[in-house]
C-alpha cells in the first residue's frame, strides 16, 4: 500500500510538472498567462507590480516571491559574477552589465517558485545612462535636427547598447509638450509642436519596439504648468488636451507600437496623473486600446499622499491608483514595498482589478521571450558598447542639431584671414551632456575639437573668463562652524527643532546640523518628529575665519529669521513675506570664535533656508579683464556660454547666469568680433547683448562628440542646417510663447514689447541661400476623403552644400471652432549642393485636415485650407489655396 501511496504522488507530481502550461511555448500567451495566474499566491502577484533601482545582492531571500523588474547598475558592486575595479573600458563595463543581469534572471529563473523573470528596465533618453555607453545630442537638440531617419539611427544606437547588456525596457522618450521654455526639462523634450514632438517620438520608440524592447514614453499627460513649472497642477479642458498634449502620446501607442506608459507626477483636473481613471482607463486603455502596462514616475504613486493630499496615506493613495489603471508601481527602494502593499491585502484592491495589472505585466515578459531565453550574451555587450560606429552617429546628429542663430558680417564660418583665435568662457574646456545622460566615452570639448580642427598656422588662446553660475556668497562650511556638547566639539550647529512657530517649550528632538543648507520642500526637518509646515527651529553655536577680514554674512531662504552674533542682532527679518538674500557685513578677527545664533520659523512648509557669506567667493573682474586682453590681440573671439537647468530645475529668469552676460558685453568693446556658442537645453534671453556681437550659435547639449561638431561648423568643415523645435522669446515676460496658438480677441502685444519672438519656431540660419519656387498643387479641389500632393522647388543659390529643411503648414480659413492659426503638418530635411535645385513633394492627407467639432468628433470640414511652405513658422516662402468640398 506504501508504494502505491508513493506512486500515485509521483504520478501526480509528474503530472504537475508537465502541466505547467505556462512554461509551454507552443501554447498561445493568454493560456500561458491563465495558467500562471492561477498558481500565483496575492503577495507574488504584487511583486510583480513593482519595480524599484538596484539588485538582488546580497540578500536574495528577499526576492523569492520574484519582482517586476530592476534598474540595474553594475558599478562599484562586488557579485558572485562581477568583482568591482577601479577603471573599465566601454565593453568591459557593459560586459560586466550583462554577466550580472544574467546571474540575478537566472536566480529567479531556478531559484524563485515559480521562476518568473524580471525585467532589466533602464533610462535611455539620448544614450543608456550607464558607463560605456553613448552619449549623443540631448533630445532637444535632436529634435533641432528635424531628421526622423538620423532619430531612428541614434535609438538603434541606443538599443543595441542597451539589449546587448540585457536590458529589456527603457524609460523613454519624453513626448510632453515643451509650452513654456523656463520649463527645466525642456531640454529632454522634442519641443512645443505637436506634430514634430510625434514624428520624433515615432522614430524613437519604433526603433526599440522593433528590436523587442519595450519604450516608455512619458510623462502622461503634461507634465508642466502655470509659469514653466514642472509637475505643476493642470487644469485645461479636454479639447485642449486631445488637440496638442495627446498627440504624440497616441502616435507612440498607435503608430510607434510603445507598450509601456509612464504617468506624470501632476494632478489633472484634481485627480493626480498616476490615479487618474479617466486619463488611465477611458482614454488610454478603453478609448486608444492600449493593451501594454502603465508605470507610475519613480515616488509618483505615493504623490497623491505626500503633494496632492487626495489620499490619506500611502496605502490609499496605492489603491486608487490601481483601480483608477495604474499597474506598476515604481519605487526608489526595496523597503518602501511595506508602505504599498497592504491594500493587495486586506481587499481594497478587487482581485479583477488585481490579476489585470498583473496580466499586462506577465503578457509582455512573455512577449519579450523572458520565459524561453532570459539570458544574453555578454561578448556582444562588449562588441556594441563604445562601438566606433555610434561615435560616428553622434557626431552626425550633434553636427545636424546645430542651429546658427546670427551670423552678420559672415562671422562664420571662420575666415582664413583669421590667424588668431581666443576661446574664452565657462563652456569651452568642458563636455557638459544635459539631463539624464551617461558619462559618456571620451568626451570632446570645444578647446578639444578646435585644437584638433584649426590649421597649424592659426594660434589658438584659451581662457575661462568666469563661472557659469557664479554667486557673489555661498553655503557656510562645517569647518568653521562649530558647537559643544557633552560628547565634546563637533562641526556644525547645534539645531533645536520645535512643533510650534515660537520656540516654546521643549525641543521635539535636536541634533547636529553640520551646515545649514536646507530645502524642505516635500518633508519636515524629521517626519517622525515633526510637521513638515509648522516648526521652528534655533540654531547656536561658533564660527570663526581664518584671517582677519570684513566678511558679508547672512541668510538665503525663506522670510521668518533673526540672525545674531555675539548676541547682537544683525538682521531681523521675522515677519514672513517671500524668499530673499539678506546679508550685513561683519569683521571677524582670525582665531577668535565668534557667538552664532539663528532663530527661524516655518508655518506654511515649502521651506528653503541657508547659513551663507562671501568668504573665499573669489572676484571675477581679473579673470574677465584677462579675458578682454587676450580677446583685444585676436582675429576672432569665441565665447562659449551656458545655463543651468533641469529637473525640478525650472526657471524664473532666461537670463545667462553668473557673470557670462558681463564676459560677453566687455569682450565685445574690446573691437574684436566675437561668436557666442550657447550650450544649453532651452531658449536665453540676450537682449543685454545680442547687439554686441556678430554671431550665436546654439549647440544645445550635443553629446561626446560635441566639440568636434561645433569646431567643425565655426570652421566651415560643416554647414549648419539645425531649426529650432521651440519659439525663442525675446523676453520671459512673454511666456507661454508658442508659434500655433489660436487667434486672439484683439491682439497680442504688450505696451513695452510686441508679441513677436526673438526665435521663431523653425529658424534656422546657414552659410548658404535657398530659394523657394514653383509651388504646385496636383489637385486643388478634393472630397473630404481624398489626398493630393502639393510639390516646391528649392535651389542652393549660395556657393556651398548645405541642409534646409523644408516645413510645410496648415491654415484652416474658415471653421466651425477656432483653429490655431497656422499648423506643422509636414517636413523634410534635404542636403543641396551649390546652385542645384530639388523638388520636394508632400502628400496631403485628410488626418492633415481633420480638426475637432464642437462635439471633439475628428472631422474634415470643407472649405479652403492655405498650404503654406517655408524655411520657419514665420519665414513662409509660397503659399497655394486647397478647396476641400
Amino acid at each position: 500500500m506504501r508504494n502505491v501511496f508513493f506512486a500515485l504522488l509521483f504520478l501526480l507530481s509528474i503530472n504537475n510538472l508537465y502541466c505547467q502550461v505556462y512554461k509551454d511555448s507552443t501554447r498561445s500567451v493568454d493560456e500561458r498567462i491563465d495558467d500562471l495566474i492561477s498558481r500565483m499566491t496575492t503577495e507574488e502577484k504584487f511583486w510583480q507590480l513593482f519595480m524599484i533601482p538596484g539588485d538582488i545582492y546580497p540578500d536574495q531571500d528577499k526576492y523569492k516571491n520574484g519582482i517586476f523588474g530592476f534598474q540595474v547598475n553594475s558599478a562599484g558592486t562586488n557579485t558572485d559574477v562581477s568583482q568591482q575595479i577601479l577603471a573599465y573600458s566601454a565593453g568591459e563595463n557593459a560586459y560586466k552589465t550583462a554577466r550580472k543581469i544574467n546571474a540575478m534572471q537566472k536566480y529567479f529563473v531556478e531559484e524563485t517558485r515559480l521562476g518568473i523573470p524580471f525585467i532589466p528596465f533602464d533610462e535611455t533618453l539620448h544614450g543608456l545612462i550607464r558607463d560605456g555607453a553613448t552619449s549623443f545630442p540631448q533630445a532637444i537638440g535632436l529634435a533641432a535636427t528635424w531628421d526622423t531617419e538620423l532619430m531612428h539611427d541614434v535609438a538603434t544606437a541606443i538599443g543595441k547598447e542597451s539589449k546587448s547588456r540585457g536590458i529589456k525596457q527603457v524609460l523613454s522618450p519624453v513626448v510632453n509638450i515643451a509650452n513654456d521654455v523656463r520649463w527645466g526639462r525642456t531640454e529632454e523634450t522634442y519641443g512645443e509642436d505637436p506634430f514634430l514632438v510625434s514624428e520624433m517620438g515615432v522614430a524613437y520608440i519604433s526603433a526599440f519596439e522593433e528590436m523587442n524592447i519595450i519604450a516608455t514614453p512619458k510623462h502622461f499627460v503634461a507634465n508642466v504648468g502655470d509659469g514653466g513649472r514642472d509637475s505643476y497642477p493642470i487644469q485645461w479642458n479636454e479639447r485642449h488636451l486631445r488637440e496638442t498634449h495627446f498627440i504624440p502620446f497616441k502616435a507612440a501607442i498607435l503608430k510607434a507600437g510603445a507598450r509601456s506608459i509612464m504617468t506624470a507626477y501632476n494632478s489633472y483636473n484634481g485627480s493626480p496623473c498616476t490615479a487618474n481613471s479617466w486619463l488611465l482607463q477611458d482614454v488610454l486603455k478603453d478609448e486608444w486600446n492600449f493593451n501594454g502596462f502603465v508605470i507610475s514616475d519613480a515616488g509618483g504613486t505615493g504623490g497623491a499622499n505626500v503633494l496632492h493630499m487626495t489620499a490619506k496615506d500611502y496605502s490609499d493613495a496605492t489603491a486608487q491608483s490601481i483601480k483608477n489603471g495604474l499597474d506598476v508601481i515604481f519605487q526608489t527602494n526595496y523597503e518602501h514595498y511595506k508602505l504599498f502593499s497592504p491594500p493587495f491585502y486586506d481587499g481594497s484592491i478587487p482581485e479583477e482589478t488585481l490579476n489585470a495589472a498583473v496580466r499586462r505585466v506577465l503578457r509582455l515578459k512573455f512577449e519579450l521571450g523572458l520565459f524561453e531565453n532570459p539570458y544574453v550574451d555578454p561578448i556582444k555587450a562588449k562588441d556594441w558598447n563604445g562601438n566606433p560606429q555610434h561615435k560616428a552617429i553622434a557626431l552626425n546628429a550633434a553636427l545636424e542639431s546645430i542651429v546658427l542663430l546670427k551670423n552678420e558680417n559672415q562671422t562664420l564660418p571662420i575666415s582664413k584671414h583669421v590667424k588668431s583665435i581666443a576661446l574664452i568662457g565657462p563652456e569651452a574646456d568642458t563636455c557638459r551632456l544635459g539631463g539624464y545622460s551617461g558619462p559618456g566615452n571620451n568626451k570632446v570639448s570645444l578647446l578639444d575639437g578646435l585644437s584638433q580642427h584649426i590649421d597649424d598656422d592659426i594660434k589658438l588662446f584659451h581662457t575661462q573668463g568666469c563661472e557659469r553660475n557664479k554667486k557673489s556668497y555661498h553655503v557656510i562650511p562645517s569647518e568653521y562652524l562649530a558647537c559643544y556638547t557633552e560628547e565634546g566639539v563637533h562641526q556644525g550647529l547645534k539645531g533645536e527643532y520645535f512643533n510650534n512657530v515660537n520656540l516654546k517649550g521643549e525641543a521635539a528632538f535636536s541634533r547636529i546640523d553640520p551646515s545649514i543648507n536646507f530645502q524642505w520642500t516635500l518633508f519636515s526637518p524629521n517626519p517622525e518628529k515633526l510637521g513638515n509646515d509648522f516648526f521652528s527651529v534655533r540654531w547656536t553655536g561658533k564660527i570663526n575665519t581664518p584671517e582677519t577680514k570684513k566678511v558679508k554674512i547672512g541668510i538665503e531662504g525663506n522670510d521668518g529669521y533673526r540672525f545674531y552674533i555675539n548676541n547682537e542682532l544683525l538682521i531681523d527679518n521675522w515677519a514672513k513675506q517671500s524668499h530673499r538674500t539678506k546679508l550685513v557685513e561683519y569683521k571677524f578677527k582670525k582665531g577668535n570664535d565668534y557667538s552664532i545664533r539663528i532663530e527661524y520659523h516655518e508655518p506654511f512648509g515649502n521651506s528653503i533656508f541657508k547659513l551663507v557669506w562671501d568668504y573665499g567667493v573669489s572676484d571675477e573682474t581679473k579673470e574677465i579683464k584677462k579675458a578682454c586682453q587676450i580677446a583685444k590681440k585676436c582675429d576672432l573671439a569665441i565665447i562659449a556660454v551656458g545655463i543651468e537647468e533641469g529637473e525640478f530645475q525650472d526657471r524664473g529668469k532666461l537670463s545667462l547666469p553668473g557673470n557670462q552676460e558681463k564676459l560677453i558685453k566687455e569682450v565685445a568693446a574690446t573691437g574684436t568680433k566675437v561668436a557666442v556658442v550657447i550650450i544649453g537645453g532651452s531658449a536665453v534671453e540676450m537682449t543685454a547683448w545680442m547687439d554686441d556681437i556678430s554671431t550665436i550659435l546654439t549647440a544645445w547639449y550635443p553629446g561626446e562628440e560635441g566639440g568636434n561638431a561645433i569646431a567643425q561648423v565655426l570652421l566651415g568643415d560643416y554647414n549648419p542646417g539645425g531649426k529650432l523645435p521651440i519659439t525663442w522669446p525675446v523676453h520671459e515676460g512673454q511666456l507661454p510663447l508658442v508659434y500655433n496658438h489660436k487667434p486672439t480677441g484683439r491682439g497680442d502685444d504688450y505696451i513695452n514689447l510686441t508679441g513677436e519672438p526673438l526665435f521663431p519656431f523653425g529658424y534656422g540660419l546657414s552659410y548658404t541661400s535657398f530659394d523657394y519656387e514653383n509651388i504646385q498643387l496636383s489637385s486643388d479641389h478634393i472630397s473630404k476623403s481624398e489626398s493630393t500632393f502639393i510639390s516646391i522647388d528649392i535651389t542652393n543659390t549660395g556657393s556651398v552644400a548645405g541642409d534646409e529643411v523644408v516645413q510645410l503648414y496648415i491654415k484652416d480659413k474658415l471653421a466651425s471652432v477656432a483653429r490655431p492659426i497656422i499648423e506643422l503638418k509636414g517636413f523634410r530635411r534635404v542636403h543641396i549642393k551649390p546652385k542645384e535645385k530639388t523638388t520636394i513633394q508632400f502628400e496631403i492627407t485628410p488626418q492633415m485636415l481633420s480638426m475637432l467639432n464642437k462635439s471633439l468628433n475628428t472631422v474634415v470640414e470643407p472649405g479652403e485650407f492655405e498650404i503654406l511652405i517655408g524655411s520657419s513658422s514665420k519665414d513662409i516662402q509660397a503659399t497655394s489655396i486647397l478647396t476641400v468640398k
